[in-house]
């Protein structure tokens, strides 16, 4: 299974990069293919091109803000998840993902 995620937070700042790393760690652990763009301070980073949206099958935005370019997901399978939910436990959230698509 392939996931893209976003997270942001409102001031752009650590809990940003923190929940990408949170979700990175996760993934991994849990043998998921995940892609992490961070919309923080700096702007967008790792910014996901059509190609990683047009082959996820699911979108998790991590976020407490309106992400930047959201149109960019029209049409695709999402899910979202307030930053503290994944800064708590990103392997549950990334496991409610997955059975969120499953179902």
């Amino acid at each position: 299974m392939k996931l893209i995620a976003i997270t942001s937070c409102p001031t752009g700042i650590a809990h940003t990069y923190m929940a990408a790393d949170a979700l990175q760690k996760a993934a991994a652990a849990l043998g998921l293919k995940l892609k992490v763009e961070t919309q923080g301070a700096m702007g967008i980073e790792n910014i996901l091109t059509a190609r990683d949206i047009a082959q996820a099958d699911l979108v998790l935005i991590a976020s407490d803000v309106d992400i930047e370019q959201k149109e960019r997901f029209l049409g695709c399978p999402q899910r979202v998840v307030p930053l503290e939910a994944v800064l708590l436990d990103a392997c549950a959230v990334l496991k409610a993902a997955i059975s969120h698509v499953a179902a």
